[in-house]
């Protein structure tokens, strides 16, 4: 395994960091809903009365994102080397995860974490055992 130094962005790591921080710390004051991507999604699919208009905005808002950078600085690059078939397989899983386990990374890992949720620290804990694992496998048992 290598690191490619010469993309490590530590600023703009930092910058994105605290974004998302502010991000959940405002939903969570001024709407005291958390910030987790999944729940909210998952909102939108049943949706509620009087429940839809901040989620459809932040759902807005990470789409839009990426749009606004683009505006004023080039994105980084992609580069995804699996198929669609293995992208769509790993969404799933993601999704399916993410509701066994009451949440996402942004739900657990964010918000959960800072509000010292021991569920969260699980759930964060496991995602990572996981990324981790998959990773493993993935690189050096089925790639070879």
């Amino acid at each position: 395994m290598t690191i490619a130094w010469n993309e490590f962005t530590p600023w703009a790591s930092l910058a994105g960091g605290v974004l998302i921080g502010l991000a959940a710390a405002l939903l969570v004051l001024f709407n005291g809903r958390i910030a987790g991507i999944s729940g909210i999604l998952g909102g939108l699919l049943r949706p509620r009365a009087g429940d839809v208009g901040w989620r459809a905005a932040f759902v807005l808002g990470l789409v839009a994102a990426p749009v606004l950078w683009r505006l004023f600085a080039e994105l980084p690059p992609l580069r995804i080397e699996a198929g669609y078939v293995l992208l769509a397989a790993a969404g799933l899983l993601v999704g399916v995860g993410t509701r066994c386990g009451s949440g996402c990374t942004s739900g657990h890992g964010v918000c959960g974490l800072s509000r010292l949720s021991p569920r969260s620290l699980v759930a964060t804990l496991a995602f990572m055992a996981t990324g981790f694992a998959t990773v493993y496998v993935m690189r050096h048992l089925v790639a070879g």
